[in-house]
Formats: C-alpha cells, structure tokens, sequence
C-alpha cells in the first residue's frame, strides 16, 4: 500500500522551465557558446551546478562553477519575480490537497536549488502540504542518478515499495528506477523530448490520479 509520494517540481508541480530557459539563454550568450535544443534538453532533471560542470569542461571556460550558478540563479530570480503568468501546472493543486486531506504523506525531491524551491512554495503556499523537502543541490550526482530519491524514501520514514514518485523527465523516470520506485510518468505538453518509457504508468492528466488511484498502485 502506497504511503508516500515523492513529488518532482519542475514540470510536475509547476512549469518554471520557460524561466529557467530565460535565464540559461542570457547567461550563455554572457558566456558566447551555443547549445542546441537537444543539449538542452539532456539538461532537464540535472541540478544547475551539474549542469554547469559539464559545461565548463565542454567549453573551458574560465569562470568557477560556483560562480557560473550564481549568476544563472540571479538571472533565473529575477526573471521569476518579474513573470505574473506563472501558476501551478492543471490539476497538481486538487491532487496534492486530495492526496494531503486523506493521509498521504508528500516529499519533494527535485533537482532545483533550494532557494528556487522555497520561491516557488511560498508564492504558491505549497509548504503546508509537504512534510520534507529534498533538493538536488545537496548531491554530488543529479538525476539519472537515484540518491535523491533514495534519501527522501529514507527520510520519510517509509519503505521502498510503499513509495511512488511523480516524474516528467527521462532523467528523473530513470532516477526513480535506479532506486527501486514505483515511477508515474507526467507526459504533458511542457515536457519536450524525454522518454517515458521505462515508467511504471504514464498519465497526460493529472485527473487520472486521486488518493484511491494511487493507494493501491504497484
């Protein structure tokens, strides 16, 4: 029986990808390399220190890791604050309140830093459902890898298998995998080229999932 749900943010909970676009696309014409829309793509469900990493090795460039985040995550809380059209994704508020009212305990896991991670839940007041919250930046390794969802399994306090995670990314699908999830699979139009295929159940609506759907999945 599913006890807990480990919730992915970006592009499940909320779809803050055309900002975190925004805001790559000015840094790196700051740095004056191009990436491709499929590059691009590979980066969704890595933390941005990950994807910074490979980024300076790919184009030696001179500038700390460190630094090359800040100044992406200015870019990125700059362009947040200024976006009045931002709202939760259709149908994540009425899951997460259903799933909340009946018991089930929620943990996010995403691979956001946790200063983008509060911006979110405090303008959408998302804090009172959710009784931990795991951010990417505080692994070494981003998703595929599966050690956020392994230590937000941990720190729930619930087993493995009465865990269930919700994924929009190839990355993160493989993540939840890795470390032995049960993966629901969010295929919606804000997730462009990932692969769903190796999720447990692909849903394109969040009104396929309710607290007795996913009580009893596995």
């Amino acid at each position: 029986m599913i006890q807990t749900v480990l919730f992915d943010m970006d592009g499940v909970i909320v779809d803050t990808e055309p900002v975190h676009h925004f805001a790559y696309n000015q840094h790196f014409q700051q740095l004056g390399i191009t990436i491709t829309p499929e590059i691009y793509a590979s980066f969704t469900g890595n933390s941005t220190k990950n994807i910074f990493e490979r980024l300076k090795a790919e184009f030696n460039l001179t500038d700390e890791v460190q630094d090359l985040v800040a100044t992406k995550r200015n870019l990125f809380n700059d362009a947040f604050d200024r976006k009045e059209d931002l709202f939760l994704l259709e149908g994540v508020e009425d899951l997460i309140k259903d799933l909340h009212s009946n018991g089930m305990q929620l943990v996010l896991a995403s691979s956001s830093a946790k200063v983008t991670i509060n911006r979110v839940f405090n303008r959408f007041g998302l804090h009172q459902y959710f009784s931990h919250i795991v951010s990417g930046e505080d692994f070494p390794k981003s998703k595929p890898h599966p050690a956020i969802f392994e230590h937000a399994a941990f720190i729930s306090g619930t087993p493995i298998q009465n865990c269930i995670v919700i994924e929009d990314s190839t990355n993160g699908i493989k993540a939840a995998k890795a470390a032995g999830i049960y993966c629901v699979g969010y295929d919606s139009f804000h997730s462009k080229m990932q692969d769903y295929s190796l999720a447990d159940k692909v849903i394109t609506d969040f009104q396929e999932l309710s607290f007795d759907t996913i009580l009893n999945l596995r």
